[in-house]
This record gives structure tokens, C-alpha cells and sequence, in this order.
């Protein structure tokens, strides 16, 4: 029963930090969650939860990976594929070799390949966090660029770390033999979340072909995919990590699947509700580690001394956290200074902004967050299990990397608004016009298809000429609202803001109509005229038409 207890109080915990964040808008709910988990940690509340740091980083890090990897737009990832790439590999073998180095010479108890895990472990960004941060605002070559490096280092700053932790248990490392080993474990990872997504996707159709449709049965698989490739991965001693993520980025193309409209409405729902928790858990459960880290970062030096050990640990957090942010910074200008170069002779390499003021962008942009934190718990307790040797200063990288994570947090908090001061919010002409082509060629096909439709060789319409005038006059009132929306779309601006406009109270009036429709619907319940499974049905179709209106937040 106490681990039913823990796993509510966790709960708990991470919605009502959701709901601070209401009441205090300028705190990032992260920093909330972990001061959340760190009050009720202390002797007074009690709460301390003990847990396996591999089956942390299974549990965790899977289906947040195979979200970002759904999530992230395609197209996007690959038309900045070389800036992205610059970024998400280069910057973390760069920041690996560089800052490694340097954790190793101002604290020289870490061991240089403990010092490059911990490196590997402070590279990967959480672009999630700074869209919150930003609200829109952040140019979109930026976001997207900020976006695809998230979603790669991720990956890549992992499977460096684990290379460095073999290295750090066993003091064996060769570059070459990493090198060809990183290959193999970094494409057999991809393989096998490929084939995972691949086959579910096969599973999925065979299901639907018979009928067996049913929406929660679906999202249940599609819930233990990012589980099922990581665990196969890691059992063929491939990334299970890249695995996760290549599932992820497969699955968004297989899950376009006819017939499962009612699949994906569940779906999305119940993904927002898992990223919402998994990432809420991870800062709270940090919160509730953080007291004890700190002891035992204190518990080696006397009582009288403790106060300055502390200070000096702060002091060396900020020094790690400063040449992080330099080291970015002169990353990211000297890669720009490349492919100013590189442009000449490629023509085809994406423009992106390259003023200083797009490089401190990007440079305060890269906040670490839920991966890092992920993967630093993961770091094992032990270099000999049965031995019990203690991996070398695991509580002071732990203690370092939530204290980069808070430092990157709250910078980004500070100087993105004031960077953004002047900047308005931008509106993608391409994208805007992109999507206005997409609404107007489906209208066309649309209309082509019910103009061929003929339902009159039907013999029970044939056969009644009021019920042929029905589908006649349904026919034709559908093709008018599509005809309707067809003009706007080729009208002036002028006439397609007045359209906007009319669509806007347009939707309001009819989010009012729903309101007053599920309202008195739960009377009738109250007052018993209708039974539980006509609530149900009748509820279902108010929302779904609400969801269609994109009105959701607003229900009822």
C-alpha cells in the first residue's frame, strides 16, 4: 500500500504544480515541480522514494523520446537538416570533449570519462520547454532549428553517454573501436524502431480489416511501442534509445490509417495526458532527490565547513554552466561563418538568420531539461556491484546537472523575453498559404466526389421521390458550404479576413450552442430522464463535434 501511496502523492504533486503555474506565470513549471518535490522531501512530510537508475531510464525516457520523435515536423527536420545536424552532433561531441575536460580539471575527483558522461549528459536541449518560455514569439527557422536539435540530441548525447559510462566501469576506451561501435549501435538502434513501427503498423491494418477496431486496443499498442522497441534494442546491444525515437517518427506516417478517426482522438488525448505526467514525475521526483544529494555532497566535510562547500559547489555549477553557454555561443557563430562559406559553393544549403542576436537566441535557447535529468539519475550506483565500489562522485554530478538545469531555466526565463522585446509575432506567410492551398484542393475533391456520387441507383431512393428530393437537397446544401469556402480561399486578403472573421463567430456561436446542448443534457440526467448509456453516446457526439471546432479547452 505505501507504493500506492507514493505514486498518488507523486501525482498529486504534479498537478498541483500545473495549477501554481497559474497563480505564478513567471516561474517555469519545472522549477515548480522540483521545489514541490523538495519541500515535501524534508523530515516534516517524509516522502522519499528509492529507485533503480536503469529501470529509471526505461521507464522515462521511451515514450518521451517516441513523442518527440512523432511530434517533430518531417519536413522541416529535413530542410535544415545541415544546420540541425551541426548542432545536434557536432556541438555534443564538441561540448563532450570540451567541457569533459573541463569538469575534470576543477573538480579532478571525477574521473575524465565520468567527466565526459556528465558533459554528454548536460548537451541535450529541451526545446518543449522554451516554446513555453517564448510563446510563439521565437522566429521559426529558430524554433524548428532549436526543435530538430532537441529531438537528435537527445539521442545523440545518450548514446555518448553511455559509451562514456562503459569506459568510466571498465577504464577501457579506444576512439576507433567507439567509433565503429557508435555506427552499429546508432543505425541498429534506428533499424529496430523502424521494423517495431513497421510492423504495428501491420498489425493495426490486419486488425482493422476485420473489424477489430476498437479505439482503446489501438492506442494500448501504440502506448507499448516505445517500450517494446526500446527493450528489443537494448537486448540486441543496439540503442534502444534511437530505437524510441525512430518509432516515434514512423508511427506519426503508419498512424495515418483509415477508419481510426475515434483512434486518434484517443490517442492524442491520451499522449498529452503521458508527456503531461512522465515530464511533471521527473522534475518532482528530482525535487524529492535533491535534499539527500546535498547531504551527501555536505556529509563529506565538517559541520563548520559545510556552509563554504556549499557556496564553492554553487560557485563551480556556475563556472560549468558559463563555459557551457560560451561554448554553444562560439559553436554556433563559427558554424554560421562556415556556411556563409559553404554557401557559395552549395546553393542549395537552407538560409537561417545569422545576426548575433539569432546566436543568442539560439545559445539561451538550448535549456537543458527532462533527458538530462533522466539521464544523469541513470548513472549506475556501482562500478563492481558485487564488490559495492561506488561510481566516483555520482551525488556531485547529479547535484551539478540539476543545478545547470535550474541555472538554464531561469536564464531562459530571464533574457528570452528581453531578446524578444522587440521582435513581433511572426506570421509564415508560406505556411499560411500552404495550409490555404491544402483546405482548398480537399474542398475541390470534396465537391468532385459528391458530384459523382449518385445515390439514386439505389432502389429504396429511386423508388421514393421524396426521399430522392432529401438526398438532393442534402447533396446540394453540402456542396454549397463547400463551394462557400472554395471562393474565400481564392478571394483578395481582404475578403479572406472577413471570412476569418466570420468563421471566428461562427465558432463561437456554435461553442455557445454546444454549451447549452451538454448542458441540457446533464439536466435531463439529473432529473433521471435518460439513462447512463444515452448520456454517453449523446456526450460523445458533442465533444467530438466540439474537438472538430477545436474548442476543447473550453468544454464543459
Amino acid at each position: 500500500m505505501q507504493s500506492a501511496y507514493t505514486v498518488l502523492s507523486l501525482l498529486i504533486l504534479v498537478g498541483i504544480s500545473q495549477l501554481s503555474c497559474r497563480l505564478v506565470p513567471f516561474i517555469p513549471v519545472p522549477i515548480l515541480q522540483i521545489c514541490l518535490g523538495t519541500i515535501v522531501a524534508w523530515p516534516a512530510f517524509g516522502l522519499h522514494v528509492e529507485f533503480e537508475p536503469e529501470l529509471f531510464l526505461m521507464l522515462f525516457l521511451p515514450p518521451l523520446l517516441f513523442s518527440d520523435g512523432w511530434h517533430v515536423p518531417k519536413r522541416d527536420l529535413w530542410k535544415y537538416r545541415w544546420p540541425i545536424l551541426l548542432l545536434a552532433v557536432g556541438l555534443v561531441v564538441f561540448t563532450v570533449v570540451a567541457a569533459g575536460y573541463f569538469i575534470h580539471f576543477l573538480i579532478p575527483a571525477i574521473p575524465l570519462p565520468a567527466a565526459f558522461a556528465l558533459a554528454a549528459m548536460l548537451s541535450p536541449t529541451d526545446a518543449v520547454a522554451v516554446s513555453a518560455v517564448t510563446r510563439g514569439k521565437l522566429p521559426t527557422p529558430l524554433m524548428r532549428l532549436l526543435q530538430g536539435e532537441s529531438l537528435m540530441n537527445d539521442a545523440s548525447g545518450l548514446v555518448t553517454f553511455q559509451f562514456a559510462i562503459a569506459a568510466a566501469i571498465t577504464g577501457v576506451f579506444s576512439l576507433l573501436d567507439a567509433s565503429v561501435a557508435f555506427l552499429i549501435v546508432a543505425l541498429g538502434g534506428l533499424a529496430i524502431g523502424v521494423i517495431m513501427s513497421w510492423l504495428l503498423g501491420l498489425l493495426r491494418s490486419w486488425m482493422i480489416n476485420r473489424g477489430w477496431d476498437d479505439p482503446a486496443t489501438h492506442v494500448m499498442f501504440m502506448l507499448l511501442l516505445p517500450f517494446v522497441a526500446y527493450v528489443v534494442a537494448e537486448h540486441l546491444h543496439v540503442s534502444g534509445i534511437l530505437s524510441a525515437v525512430a518509432a516515434g517518427m514512423m508511427q506519426s506516417w503508419v498512424d495515418l490509417l483509415p477508419k481510426q478517426t475515434s483512434t486518434r482522438l484517443l490517442n492524442r488525448s491520451v499522449w498529452g495526458l503521458l508527456e503531461f505526467v512522465f515530464n511533471g514525475l521527473i522534475f518532482v521526483l528530482l525535487g524529492l532527490q535533491l535534499p539527500s544529494i546535498i547531504k551527501k555532497v555536505l556529509a563529506r566535510t565538517a559541520p563548520e565547513q559545510q556552509l563554504s562547500t556549499f557556496l564553492s559547489e554553487l560557485f563551480v555549477i556556475f563556472l560549468i554552466f558559463f563555459i557551457l553557454v560560451l561554448l554553444r555561443y562560439l559553436w554556433i557563430q563559427s558554424n554560421w561563418f562556415v556556411m556563409s562559406r559553404f554557401r557559395r559553393l552549395r546553393k542549395n544549403v537552407v538560409d537561417v538568420p545569422k545576426t548575433k542576436h539569432a546566436a543568442l537566441l539560439l545559445t539561451f535557447g538550448g535549456v537543458r531539461g527532462a533527458v538530462t535529468l533522466a539521464g544523469t539519475l541513470s548513472i549506475p550506483l556501482f562500478i563492481n556491484a558485487k564488490l559495492e565500489i561506488p561510481f566516483p562522485e555520482r551525488d556531485t554530478m547529479i547535484f551539478i546537472a540539476v543545478g545547470v538545469i535550474l541555472l538554464s531555466l531561469v536564464t531562459a526565463c530571464i533574457l528570452l523575453p528581453i531578446l524578444l522585446s522587440n521582435v513581433e509575432a511572426e506570421v509564415d506567410v508560406s505556411r499560411k498559404k500552404e495550409l490555404q492551398d491544402a483546405r482548398r484542393k480537399t474542398a475541390e475533391a470534396a465537391i468532385h466526389a459528391l458530384e459523382i456520387e449518385d445515390l439514386t441507383n439505389d432502389p429504396k431512393i429511386s423508388q421514393d421521390p421524396a426521399l430522392a428530393t432529401m438526398v438532393a437537397e442534402v447533396k446540394a446544401r453540402i456542396m454549397a458550404e463547400y463551394r462557400e469556402h472554395l471562393n474565400a480561399y481564392d478571394n483578395t486578403e481582404e475578403i479572406q479576413a472577413r471570412v476569418e472573421e466570420n468563421d471566428k463567430i461562427e465558432k463561437t456561436l456554435r461553442l455557445r450552442a454546444l454549451r447549452a446542448q451538454r448542458l441540457e443534457l446533464y439536466s435531463l440526467r439529473r432529473h433521471r430522464a435518460i439513462g447512463d448509456d444515452t448520456v454517453k453516446k449523446v456526450l460523445d457526439e458533442l465533444d467530438i463535434q466540439e474537438a472538430s471546432l477545436g474548442g476543447v479547452a473550453s468544454s464543459h
